[in-house]
């Protein structure tokens, strides 16, 4: 009998604890940050602090962690009564804090603790990281935080919203291989020149600085494409379009794009382009537009799936690339070599 009480006691002491435990994990505060957008051709948004099951919120000092090259802090806001320190950047470290005067009651339940706006910079995904809250209830007691919590806004050009070739420009972006006209426009259908698109392929595969003199007469020294030139061309992946000339501000046509497309991919592979194979026969209706020297780049790069056709029935050998094209067919030759 006497062990039956006894079993009996601790079973009940049991789920009393584990109710106790229950019923303060359910009133436990908790904290959460919520930006106003993920993507916009704005360059503002906001991050929003919100705090539910609050006990006793008197005054609190928030820390972020942000990149000042890519984000400006523009203000902060809270609907909390009190006297607010404006933001203090320092670094990569961002500061706010709030406090209630007086001898008032802190606040309690679900509130918006504070709305901090945030300014991007430029064009890509920026980064925002809540890492510290130091809470003082009304009695001065303090708590602190550690949230861990992330939001990431991404800033795209005006004139690629709902273009095409969005996801693949803004990508390319973030990994600060392709650039904007300016912080506003990418001009996705403008044409690319050839020293622009070398220059898109030397950073995409981090090209070491090239030997040997320049060869082109027409790469003038000084000029921006210059070293990009001679890294391309000391890889094997650029050559004029005579032997002395390289035609760097003459818009690159596709099958031109297919032929330094196939040749960065051999560099890539540590290969010869002339070990590269295409498997996939050219049936596009202008197939017969295919310049003689080009046709192999081409079935390499149809069957590769580093280019596509303009259409579902025309390559357009001879007809300007864009730059969004170029953007797409950087990134899938990156996505290849994963």
């Amino acid at each position: 009998m006497l062990r039956k009480s006894l079993i009996l006691a601790l079973l009940c002491t049991l789920c009393s604890s584990a109710w106790l435990a229950s019923a303060d994990a359910e009133t436990a505060s908790d904290f959460k940050m919520k930006a106003s957008s993920n993507e916009s051709t704005d360059a503002t948004f906001t991050v929003t602090l919100k705090g539910s099951n609050i006990k006793d919120l008197y005054a609190y000092e928030v820390k972020f962690k942000v990149d000042p090259s890519e984000l400006e802090v523009v203000k902060a806001e809270t609907k909390i009564k009190g006297y607010s320190v404006s933001p203090i950047v320092k670094n990569n470290e961002v500061t706010i804090a709030h406090t209630k005067i007086g001898n008032v009651e802190g606040e309690k339940g679900d509130l918006d603790i504070a709305t901090i706006t945030f300014k991007a910079k430029k064009a890509g995904s920026s980064h925002v990281e809540w890492t510290s809250m130091k809470m003082l209830d009304k009695n001065l007691k303090d708590q602190v935080i550690s949230p861990g919590q992330s939001a990431t806004y991404m800033k795209i050009f005006k004139d690629i919203a709902g273009h095409w070739a969005k996801d693949d420009i803004m990508q390319m972006v973030d990994q600060k291989i392709v650039e904007g006209m300016d912080s506003d426009r990418f001009s996705p259908n403008s044409n690319v020149t050839r020293a622009q698109f070398a220059a898109l392929i030397t950073r995409a595969l981090d090209l070491k600085e090239g030997a040997g003199k320049n060869p082109f007469a027409d790469v003038k020294t000084g000029a921006w494409y210059e070293d990009t030139v001679k890294k391309a061309y000391s890889a094997g992946i650029i050559s004029g379009v005579s032997s002395n000339k390289f035609a760097p501000d003459q818009s690159i046509t596709r099958e031109e794009m297919s032929t330094m497309l196939m040749r960065a991919k051999a560099a890539a592979q540590g290969v010869k382009a002339d070990d590269l194979t295409g498997t996939a026969s050219v049936s596009f209706k202008d197939a017969g537009k295919i310049s003689a020297w080009a046709q192999k780049s081409v079935s390499f790069a149809i069957s590769s799936g580093l280019m596509k056709g303009r259409t579902d029935t025309t390559f357009a050998p001879k007809e300007h690339a864009t730059r969004a094209e170029s953007a797409v067919v950087i990134k899938r030759l990156l996505s290849a070599g994963k």
